[in-house]
């Protein structure tokens, strides 16, 4: 891999972490439609690196809170409303660990056709643009999701194996169907996605160590640092963003994206 396409893809994986489009699908495409070879083991883990840096610093404050109120509900077992967050944060993060603990192999095998990602980016942007359409918004804030609510978000969050599904995209679709705001519902995907991408870079990371593939380290830091810069600035953006037009942008970049795919890949 040379500095140019370190760059490239880097900047690919911190645009789309955390917008509503998929960064699998970006990351499988954009080597594919430029004729690159796969990345390889060690850039996944520096940019997985780089993008869970970006959003625990974007999310500094709410895991200022959550983490001391989930640690400190242990002593007599009765945590308040952040140390709960935590606990549904968790638990929304156990459906796609077991998926990708027991599926992964066979979703890296079988799924990661052309088709396969352009039927997945343009289903989910569908349901996307129903959600955000038809979720009557209200007002409550995530600590208010219950148990059962929280499960049909990390069952959500269990589709997103699929490349072209967009994990972001997918809870974000699922907490809109519940009537969660666009802002609280980007918010909780977020903070959904500090345990999912820590347990899928240390997966990758154990794979790297016992793999014998070299690793380029300046290509990886640059990676990671840019990664992690670019994902930050869009989180920041996301926001503002989503609060004052709401999701359409997303499911027509997702619709036209989904017709490419099929033009020029299938």
């Amino acid at each position: 891999m040379d500095i140019f396409q370190a760059i490239v893809l880097a900047i690919v994986q911190g645009i789309t972490e955390f917008l509503p489009i998929s960064s699998s699908a970006h990351l499988i495409l954009v080597p594919k439609l430029l004729g690159w070879a796969d990345q390889g083991l060690a850039f996944d883990v520096a940019v997985h690196v780089g993008t869970l840096l970006a959003v625990v610093v974007f999310l500094n404050k709410e895991i200022q809170q959550i983490a001391p109120a989930w640690f400190a509900g242990w002593r007599g077992f009765n945590w308040d409303v952040h140390g709960k967050l935590g606990w549904l944060v968790i638990f929304a993060t156990i459906p796609a660990g077991l998926a990708g603990l027991f599926l992964g192999d066979f979703i890296e095998a079988n799924l990661r056709a052309a088709w396969i990602i352009a039927a997945s980016t343009l289903v989910f942007g569908i349901l996307l643009g129903w959600a955000d359409r038809n979720g009557a918004q209200n007002c409550a804030p995530v600590e208010s999701l219950t148990w059962k609510q929280t499960f049909l978000v990390g069952m959500a969050q269990a589709f997103a194996l699929i490349p072209g599904t967009s994990r972001s995209g997918v809870t974000m679709t699922a907490l809109l169907a519940l009537g969660f705001s666009r802002v609280a519902s980007a918010r909780f995907s977020f903070l959904m996605a500090v345990p999912i991408i820590a347990l899928s870079g240390l997966l990758k990371g154990a794979e790297l160590a016992v793999s014998e593939q070299a690793v380029e380290w300046g290509l990886l830091f640059l990676a990671a640092g840019l990664s992690a810069l670019v994902a930050f600035t869009c989180m920041h953006w996301f926001m503002r963003f989503v609060e004052r037009v709401g999701m359409m942008p997303f499911v027509i970049y997702r619709i036209l994206l989904s017709i490419v795919i099929v033009w020029l890949l299938v």
